[in-house]
């Protein structure tokens, strides 16, 4: 077993745990982070699985879905903090 396999499994225990902490959260703002937990913890196995496999094509989607996640995050942010919530 190499540190990669560790790492994607502790990456996959970090899943789990955001979509728990998703469907239970108090409040839309844990929701959020949550998700984004869960987000970041699937494009951190995607490029792992890059390292692994030597397929360079996966960064190129690990890139775009990080610039995605971040202009996500930054939009929900704006809106809860619009209302308050």
């Amino acid at each position: 077993m190499t540190g990669v396999d560790i790492a994607l499994g502790l990456l996959a225990v970090a899943f789990g745990l955001g979509l728990v902490r998703a469907i239970r959260g108090p409040t839309v703002a844990d929701r959020a982070l949550a998700a984004d937990l869960s987000f970041y913890g699937i494009v951190a196995a995607i490029a792992l699985l890059a390292l692994r496999t030597g397929y360079e094509e996966f960064l190129d989607v690990v890139l775009i879905a990080t610039l995605l996640g971040f202009l996500a995050t930054v939009a929900l942010g704006a809106l809860i903090g619009r209302r308050g919530l």
